[in-house]
């Protein structure tokens, strides 16, 4: 670098300004900033030196211009550098811009590109909806079109067989009056009607229609014509034979026996059929002491007792000091008492012996007698006392009064009178087999439940339809002239099918439920193999509306005619999608008609939507009648054959108010007559609820005067308004009958189903029986409320208007009241006494208060909710679920936590017994509702319950097994599911022995299960099995099967075969006799059938066939006890007396024909008994025309009978022509047609032609595989298990033939 002294010129001298001379100074020409470095350095310390520092400043100068220039040409080449990086980042940015665009182009392309293709599958899968839709309803319409065409095939057929009937009986007239010598003449062949003449000859009676048919099936039209000669159920005569225990009992004698012998009769007393067991207690003063002991020590555990078993128990007794006030009211609960108690010592009242005379001595028949006498050595039995037991000693012909005699302290006899009731209670009144049964032994609380299979039953829902029916039978509709509606239902009913419902219209009170009730009783004398299912709907929030539960109901009444309802979902869905279904598979097998009557639709919640099927066509043996009110009939059906109730006459409305007056014993003056004559004359005023509500207010004397009573009714212009005084003049008494009447008219109101008396009682501890009867007397008087089932309701809709108009309307809400109930309920609940009660109530009630947090807590009680399901109450307990907002999967989590909590509590072993019950119904729960996953885990921890606590081999755990098995069966792990149902099924026979219920059910389940598999031979050995079972034990099922139904008509029939002999005396004690066959009591049955052929022989004369049906049932029994000798004898008297008494073409006679002829078969006679299968064949064909399954069942018999004798080459003939007869009229695919050919096949293969034995065989097997699974699995037909089906020798599969 440069230095200062480069700047001066040289030869210049430079001289120093600062000299001590004071030289002149130089200027320097250039300004240089100098670098930091050589500032610096001029503050260097030291002497300067003057002439150095002008010469490197300049030398500083110049390095920094020369590092300046470089610096600027470094600048420079970095700027252009830096210009040349700019310009190619422009071009990269204008490249990478365009392809931006690019890409932004093709992405808009894609974009286009993918919702074209959304667009295209969303079409698509709409396409494939679409089709899927379509392919439903074209299987519908299939389904629908094949059932038209078999309806119109059977109708057709129906036609041609009465034709042919009506053709034979008039060609038999004909000819039998052209033997006499009588000229008929043709209408056609004469001019005037003057030539037309009418002979009858002398001694003969013409008649135009005999006898009915037994046993035949006549169109819907014929059986309304015919007049039955039958006088009750008849053992063996069926067209169909079966084997096992009830030799000459088949499936259809037993369909046709439980459905008449169910039946409740109207005139059999209230007390046998209530369900509240009601003791009556007739004390004196001397017996106070035992009264009131009994009352607070024993009666709260006879209740407890009776509720454990779904009833309830009440005691009735009335105080001593104002007996007389309630006389009335004491007749009456004597009517309805179960039983009536006599506590007696020395000395009576007046009181005491009017009931003794009611009680003991007019009726001593009518219920269980009980009598407390209670004596003393010091004390001597007055004179009335002493009258009053020699008259009950009179009276008690039949030894029926218990007699208790003591004479220890008042503590041991209410101890004594309490043991006896209990043993009352448990044999007579409520069917247990023996005194000693537990409660918890009865079937309700060990987890096994009153159903079949897996299907589960509520009896109070059957026990409120039956008392619903016997409540409007027992009304009086002679005055209201119903007759001419019975006949208009008849002549709709018998019209040809096929047909659609029959509506029964009319408006609120004009009596649909008593015509429906009187039509249905009047159908059940005249045609008792008529098959009825019956439904009365109550309020619209009632159990009884809903549709679930009512389909259901009529789906399980028509299967128990069919030994099992094994298949019968429990999904709510699929219960109304399957009724259809099972209604016509199970009416083919039906001999007879099938009628389904519903009243009161239009109550159903959602009619219309859940009735579906009724738009669809009916089968051709099915009628359906239901009744709506005229107002909220919906459109669709007002198009349907309409039969509409019309306002009652002057004429009905006079005989009903002066019946009313006649039994009340006052009589209406002329003016009185007129006035109501004229008020009765609009359509309001004159249906029959309005009448004889208002016959009843007059004559109802005990507040207001008969003339003021009539003066208010003629200001009432409709049944709403007339309700509304009848609770005005119920009122008009004391101000604490006024209180306890409005409280009870409003729970009644708020309540789900109504409320119990012994509830009422609790409610209002204050209120004494006597008082609570006498208002419930007035109120049911007055048609207000009714008693069903045990509980309180009010008896017509417009009674729930009138309550809610003057209780509710003002001030008060129902929701007080419904608080009143849950807290009542709630208490109960809180002292774990889950009744069905309990269950029912407090849900709803919960529910209608729209507490969302109590209602699921109450559900979470997992005995409410056991209680719900296991009675069936599957879619209601749904939907409390929903309301809650839980689905199916968090009201699982909801159970499951609720479970764990309470097994932290279970330490005693009765704990665990419940705690696995629980888990139990859990898993089946999760299970119905489609969730077997879920459903395993309750099922596994319950199995490891019982094998824990009680013992694997206790039959509970055959219960956890068959409810894993199933969960399995669903995930179609069948090896998994037939190692469960085998170990089931060793433990079940272990415990019970081989020939109990539970055995028959695991026997099923396993058939099912090799159907499942196509073992169908393995299959078909089960099922007879269990079937055998089934017969045998079948007094041991319950409900299902009606025997215990049946055990209670026995009772109720005991009690009215005690009177004078008569033909209906007889006719009933043959009905017990069927009973008692039926359960397999072959004592009892023979007693009550051979009384019923003595009576018989009395009072008709031997030569009756109604002797000859006694016969008939006697040769059975005797049948059935191998006493061969004596059934021939019996049989063989039935055929002579039906042989005089019937046409030699009777179907009766074709019967007794074909019974001894299989008697004379078994017993090695088989010479004897073809020619008795020949005559009935000819019978057959006679009855039925040549082509009627009948026919070929008669063929098929005979033909048997000719291979047992090796007449193979008559039996191939008869064979061919009933395999013809089958196909023609049942169809190629028929399993009648499948036994057949398997008969066929096992006779070619005895001839030797074993190619055509197997290709019939083949053609056997290809049927019974495409059979449908129905019950128990393959669906036996209508003529299903008629024939007798030979047997091959060796191994089931047939042998091939020689190569």
């Amino acid at each position: 670098m440069g230095t200062a002294s480069s700047l001066v010129s040289p030869g210049e001298v430079i001289e120093d300004g600062y000299g001590a001379d004071g030289g002149e100074a130089c200027e320097i020409p250039v300004e240089v900033k100098p670098k930091a470095r050589l500032l610096r350095s001029s503050f260097r310390r030291g002497p300067r030196v003057i002439g150095a520092s002008f010469k490197s400043t300049g030398s500083v100068d110049l390095e920094y211009a020369a590092e300046y220039e470089r610096l600027r040409k470094e600048y420079e080449i970095f700027r252009v550098s830096k210009n040349n990086e700019i310009t190619s980042m422009q071009k990269k940015e204008a490249k990478l811009d365009e392809e931006n665009k690019r890409l932004r182009a093709e992405l808009q392309a894609l974009q286009k590109t993918y919702q074209k293709i959304l667009r295209e599958k969303e079409n698509a899968l709409e396409t494939k909806y679409q089709a899927m839709e379509r392919a439903s309803t074209f299987e519908h319409d299939r389904d629908k079109v094949k059932r038209q065409f078999k309806i119109f095939r059977e109708t057709k057929e129906k036609e041609i067989q009465d034709l042919l009937r009506a053709k034979r009986d008039l060609e038999s007239k004909l000819q039998q009056l052209q033997a006499q010598g009588i000229q008929v003449y043709s209408p056609n062949d004469s001019d005037s009607d003057d030539n037309q003449t009418t002979v009858t000859a002398a001694g003969n009676q013409c008649e135009y229609w005999t006898g009915g048919v037994l046993g035949s099936e006549p169109s819907m039209g014929s059986m309304m014509q015919l007049q039955q000669m039958f006088r009750g159920p008849e053992l063996a005569q069926s067209l169909m034979d079966v084997e096992g225990p009830f030799a000459n009992v088949s499936r259809d004698d037993w369909d046709a026996a439980v459905a008449s012998l169910l039946q409740v009769s109207p005139h059999v007393p209230q007390a046998l059929w209530s369900n509240t067991v009601r003791c009556y207690f007739i004390s004196t003063s001397e017996t106070k002491a035992e009264m009131d002991i009994f009352s607070k020590k024993y009666s709260p555990a006879l209740r407890r007792l009776c509720e454990a078993l779904g009833h309830f128990y009440l005691n009735v007794c009335f105080p001593k000091d104002n007996a007389a006030l309630y006389a009335l009211v004491r007749k009456q609960e004597i009517e309805r008492s179960s039983v009536c108690v006599l506590l007696l010592k020395s000395t009576v009242s007046s009181s005491v012996v009017e009931d003794c005379q009611e009680a003991f001595v007019k009726n001593p028949d009518g219920h269980p007698l009980m009598l407390y006498l209670k004596t003393q050595e010091d004390a001597d039995l007055s004179g009335p006392t002493r009258t009053l037991l020699e008259r009950l000693n009179a009276a008690d012909t039949a030894a029926k009064i218990k007699v208790l005699d003591h004479s220890g302290s008042a503590e041991d006899g209410a101890a004594l009178i309490s043991a006896q009731l209990e043993k009352v209670i448990k044999q007579e009144l409520l069917g247990l087999e023996g005194a000693d049964v537990d409660p918890k032994d009865s079937g309700l609380d060990d987890g096994r439940e009153e159903d079949s299979g897996d299907v589960l039953w509520d009896l109070h829902d059957e026990q409120e339809q039956m008392e619903s029916y016997h409540q409007a039978c027992s009304s009086t509709a002679s005055q209201m002239g119903f007759q001419k509606y019975v006949e208009r239902l008849n002549d709709m009913i018998a019209a040809p099918p096929p047909t659609p419902p029959l509506l029964v219209s009319g408006g609120p009170g004009s009596g649909k439920s008593l015509l429906l009730a009187k039509w249905m009783e009047l159908q059940q004398k005249q045609t008792p193999n008529t098959l009825f299912l019956y439904h009365f709907v109550g309020h619209p929030f009632s159990s009884s509306s809903e549709p679930v539960l009512i389909i259901k109901r009529l789906t399980v009444k028509l299967l128990q005619h069919f030994w099992s309802i094994l298949g019968l979902s429990m999904e709510p869905g699929k219960i109304l999608e399957e009724f259809p279904r099972w209604l016509e598979r199970l009416s083919a097998r039906h001999h007879g008609n099938i009628i389904i009557i519903i009243d009161s639709i239009d109550q159903i919640q959602q009619a219309e939507r859940h009735m579906k099927w009724l738009l669809d066509p009916l089968p051709v043996n099915v009628r359906v009648v239901v009744s709506v009110n005229v107002e909220t009939c919906p459109q669709a059906w007002r198009l349907w054959p309409t039969l509409h109730l019309d306002p009652l006459s002057v004429t009905e409305v006079r005989n009903v108010v002066t019946a009313e007056c006649q039994s009340m014993d006052i009589q209406l003056s002329k003016d009185q007559e007129k006035k109501l004559e004229k008020h009765c004359r609009s359509a309001s005023t004159c249906n029959a609820l309005y009448v004889t509500l208002l016959a009843r207010i007059i004559t109802s004397c005990w507040c207001w005067s008969l003339e003021k009573s009539l003066e208010q009714c003629l200001q009432c212009q409709d049944t709403l308004a007339l309700y509304r005084l009848a609770l005005k003049m119920i009122l008009d008494s004391s101000e604490r009958e006024q209180h306890f009447m409005r409280e009870i008219l409003c729970l009644v109101y708020s309540s789900h189903n109504g409320v119990s008396e012994s509830e009422l009682l609790d409610l209002f501890p204050e209120m004494e029986f006597a008082v609570l009867s006498s208002l419930l007397y007035r109120l049911s008087r007055l048609c207000i409320v009714t008693l069903r089932c045990g509980l309180i309701r009010f008896q017509h809709l417009q009674v729930w208007e009138a309550v809610r108009l003057d209780f509710l309307s003002s001030g008060c809400s129902a929701s007080t009241y419904r608080d009143k109930l849950i807290h009542y309920f709630s208490q109960q609940l809180s002292h774990d006494g889950v009744t069905w009660r309990v269950a029912d109530e407090l849900p709803w009630l919960l529910q209608q208060q729209e507490d969302k947090s109590k209602l699921q807590l109450s559900l979470l009680n997992l005995f409410v909710s056991q209680n719900l399901y296991k009675r069936g109450h599957f879619s209601e307990l749904l939907a409390y679920w929903q309301y809650v907002g839980k689905d199916k999967s968090s009201m699982a989590t909801e159970y499951f936590d609720a479970l764990k909590h309470y097994e932290k509590n279970c330490a005693s072993e009765e704990s665990m017994r419940n705690l696995a019950n629980l888990y139990e119904t859990l898993g089946r729960f999760l299970k119905d509702l489609g969730l077997p996953s879920q459903a395993m885990a309750p099922l596994q921890r319950s199995l490891e319950i019982r094998e824990t606590a009680l013992d694997p081999d206790h039959p509970s755990v055959a219960r956890s097994l068959h409810q894993l098995a199933g969960v399995y069966v669903q995930w179609k792990k069948y090896g998994n599911a037939e190692q469960l149902y085998k170990q089931a099924l060793e433990i079940s026979e272990n415990a019970y022995g081989p020939e109990h219920a539970s055995v028959a059910q695991e026997l099923e389940s396993l058939a099912v299960l090799y159907q499942k598999q196509n073992k169908y031979e393995q299959a078909e050995k089960l099922k007879k099995r269990s079937m055998k079972i089934r017969q045998k034990t079948a007094h041991q099922k319950g409900h299902m099967y009606g025997f215990t139904l049946l055990r209670r008509r026995a009772l109720q029939l005991e009690e009215l075969t005690l009177g004078a002999d008569s033909a209906d005396c007889a006719k009933t004690l043959n009905e017990l006799g069927v009973l008692y066959y039926l359960q397999n009591n072959l004592d009892a049955a023979k007693v009550f059938l051979t009384r019923s052929l003595q009576m018989r022989q009395r009072v008709l004369g031997p030569d009756h066939p109604d002797c000859a049906q006694s016969l008939n049932n006697l040769a059975a029994l005797h049948t059935e006890r191998r006493d061969y000798e004596a059934a021939e004898d019996m049989y063989e008297r039935a055929l002579d007396i039906r042989k005089r008494a019937l046409s030699p073409d009777h179907p009766s006679l074709a019967y007794t024909l074909k019974h001894l002829a299989m008697l004379y078969k078994r017993r090695g006679k088989l010479e004897k008994a073809v020619p008795l299968y020949e005559l009935s064949l000819d019978i057959r064909e006679k009855s039925f025309g040549p082509k009627h399954p009948s026919v070929a069942t008669a063929l098929v018999n005979l033909a048997v009978s000719y291979c047992q004798l090796k007449k193979h080459s008559e039996a191939l003939p008869l064979y061919e022509r009933a395999l013809k007869v089958y196909e023609d009229t049942l169809g190629r695919s028929h399993p009648r047609v499948g036994e057949t050919l398997k008969n066929l096949a096992v006779l070619s293969y005895e001839e030797g032609d074993f190619e055509k034995a197997a290709e019939l065989y083949k053609r056997a097997m290809e049927i019974k595989e495409a059979e449908p699974s129905l019950v128990c699995g393959n669906a036996p037909s209508r003529h299903s298990s008629s024939v007798e089906t030979l047997s091959m020798r060796g191994p089931a599969p047939l042998p091939p033939g020689p190569r």
